[in-house]
């Protein structure tokens, strides 16, 4: 079953080496250690390879990306692919720089990622379509809608096809698909988008459902994927009246922390195409 994916988290309890930006770094950490998993930063690439060999998971999200730290994710991401581990690639900004864009095409040309996590802009641009990046944010004209949903899941599945990776697609309608199967998610709050780096956490978030749930990829980033979409719902109802940003964050991680598979079941919102 879907929600069990988060039982099998914090039975594993899962070690997440994450190569990530340092604009949102805390707060992956934090969101890791919600779901029942454990974070581990390194991203020097003296120790990745070492690193690496110790977690079960690899995030790499390309967010805030220098020359230094490019090398540390071609190392730690071939070392995760030979040990067979969970791997998701987060490419913030692609279609924004050439810098991203090429960075990230490399990534996957050289890796196989198990998951490819990012807005619609952005993995259009990887996959050579025309973008419309607003910086690290889609563009109004790529939003997932009800009006483009058929024409969005065929891309998810074509693109999951192509890359033979998952491919979790995330904004006001969630998709995570594989070239078979979409769930199409509805779950989630607006003023999630006001938080800086809620993007970033579903990833490490996912990559620690993926390396607990290897049997069963699909399902483990789809449960993520509701388990975020939850949270932002459960924190906003606890908002006080004076509250916002920052507490709204960590209202999430807090509602992350609280979640048992019985809130998954009871609350998720979605479907399967």
């Amino acid at each position: 079953m879907l929600e069990g994916c988060i039982k099998q988290v914090r039975a594993v309890h899962p070690l997440i080496h994450n190569i990530t930006n340092y604009v949102t770094v805390n707060d992956v950490a934090n969101v890791i250690l919600a779901c029942g998993a454990s974070p581990i930063m390194a991203d020097d690439a003296r120790e990745v390879e070492e690193i690496t060999t110790i977690c079960q998971g690899l995030n790499i999200n390309i967010g805030t990306l220098n020359a230094r730290t490019i090398e540390a994710m071609r190392l730690a991401g071939r070392k995760a692919a030979a040990l067979g581990h969970a791997l998701l690639l987060d490419p913030v900004g692609a279609g924004a720089s050439q810098l991203r864009t090429r960075t990230a095409s490399r990534l996957l040309d050289e890796i196989h990622f198990d998951v490819i996590r990012g807005n619609v802009s952005e993995l259009k641009a990887l996959a050579g379509q025309t973008g419309r990046t607003q910086g690290v944010d889609a563009a109004a004209a790529d939003i997932v809608s009800d009006q483009n949903l058929p024409e969005m899941v065929s891309f998810a599945k074509n693109y999951a096809r192509e890359t033979q990776s998952i491919i979790a697609i995330t904004g006001a309608i969630d998709l995570v698909a594989d070239e078979k199967q979409c769930y199409v998610i509805r779950n989630g709050r607006p003023e999630m988008a006001q938080i800086t780096g809620t993007g970033c956490q579903l990833s490490g978030m996912m990559c620690a459902f993926l390396a607990a749930n290897l049997a069963n990829p699909l399902a483990a980033c789809a449960c993520a994927t509701i388990t975020m979409g939850l949270a932002g719902e459960i924190a906003y109802q606890h908002l006080a009246p004076y509250e916002g940003n920052s507490s709204y964050r960590n209202r999430i991680i807090d509602a992350i922390a609280k979640m048992d598979a019985e809130t998954i079941k009871q609350g998720a919102n979605y479907e399967i195409i």
